[in-house]
């Protein structure tokens, strides 16, 4: 029953299981690339902003996997992110799908706006 409530209230305890086994991969891996992918992974989940559970945990997942092969193959790293890692990261979030928090507030944003309209009675719209 307490499993139920702290689900509830943080999310599926898989997911948090899934994700810390990812997380000690990732610490697994031979320098440099436990510092690269831990970089990324970090910028991952700062910037991603996934809501979903099950979407973070398979980025998560697949990043380490690319990265753990990457070890494997001995490829560089320079190879892997390129020129701009900012790029590689954000390039490789989207790839996912899933609501992410920006979505909460461009739909916050809209709603606003539109209530604001309504309550002018349609007046004001840009360029009027």
């Amino acid at each position: 029953m307490a499993a139920k409530w702290i689900e509830a209230l943080t999310g599926p305890l898989e997911q948090k299981k899934q994700y810390r086994l990812a997380k000690a991969r990732l610490d697994g891996l031979p320098e440099p690339y436990r510092g690269a992918a831990s970089a990324c992974n970090r910028y991952l989940t700062y910037s991603g902003g996934v809501t979903d559970g099950d979407t973070l945990v398979q980025m998560c997942t697949d990043l380490v996997d690319l990265w753990e092969r990457a070890a494997v193959d001995g490829t560089p790293v320079a190879d892997i992110v390129g020129e701009d890692p900012v790029e590689f990261v954000e390039s490789f979030a989207l790839a996912y799908g899933g609501k992410r928090w920006i979505d909460k507030e461009r739909e916050r944003l809209t709603r606003a706006v539109d209530e604001a309209r309504r309550a002018q009675g349609g007046r004001g719209s840009v360029g009027a």
